[in-house]
């Protein structure tokens, strides 16, 4: 019984080639030769949130959850975000290996407090570069497009939970405005050539398999 799980589990290790590829990250979070600055006067205007440090954080268990019940309710469509989210990481490196960006980060607020220590933490750890089109943005917004298959309140819960990710990047600074929207184009844009790539792949498959039985017909 073990071992036929792990069988039908297999799948999910595929979920591997996300930190695989945050080793990209790690190597291009610095800054280049240029760097620039997309800061608008609105997100001058926005407000400095320290507390929403906490759904920010959650991000990777917000990933893991999701795609693993994806697996379980729909596993074409669990191909499917993975694809598309892994196209995404490679396109956002890219991007950030030819137009680096950065933002600039306010003082994080004295004291012993949960949030301003977390954040200090997430400062201390993410550099303020890699910023243009936004990771969270583009994986949470995924995740929202790929719940059709769960029920009526783990929707809801996966929807407020990426939406307060995707909020939470503009609220502790860690990044613009256009790095939102970028984020949310480009998983648009990656979505449909999973789904693209998908069909192909079935189409080909399916008639490599009609054509090995009209040969085994024709023997």
């Amino acid at each position: 019984m073990n071992l036929q799980f792990w069988k039908q589990a297999r799948p999910l290790l595929w979920m591997l080639a996300i930190p695989a590829l945050g080793v990209i990250y790690t190597l291009s979070n610095r800054a280049g030769l240029n760097v620039y600055s997309l800061a608008t006067t609105m997100d001058d205007k926005t407000p400095f949130v320290p507390a929403f440090v906490l759904p920010y954080s959650l991000w990777y268990p917000f990933l893991a959850a999701v795609l693993i019940g994806l697996f379980r309710k729909d596993p074409r469509l669990y191909f499917r975000t993975l694809s598309a989210l892994c196209l995404g990481l490679v396109t956002c490196y890219v991007i950030y290996f030819v137009f680096q960006t950065t933002v600039s980060r306010p003082e994080v607020p004295p004291g012993p407090g949960w949030s301003s220590a977390l954040l200090r933490f997430v400062y201390a750890n993410d550099m303020p570069y890699n910023c243009f089109p936004s990771i969270h943005v583009l994986t949470s917004y995924l995740m929202i497009k790929s719940f059709r298959p769960f029920g009526r309140w783990a929707r809801c819960l996966i929807l407020l939970v990426g939406t307060a990710i995707i909020v939470s990047t503009v609220m502790i600074k860690q990044h613009v405005i256009a790095d939102v929207a970028a984020g949310i184009l480009l998983a648009e844009i990656v979505y449909l050539i999973a789904d693209w790539a998908l069909r192909q792949t079935l189409f080909r498959s399916q008639g490599d398999a009609r054509e090995g039985y009209a040969l085994s017909e024709d023997r």
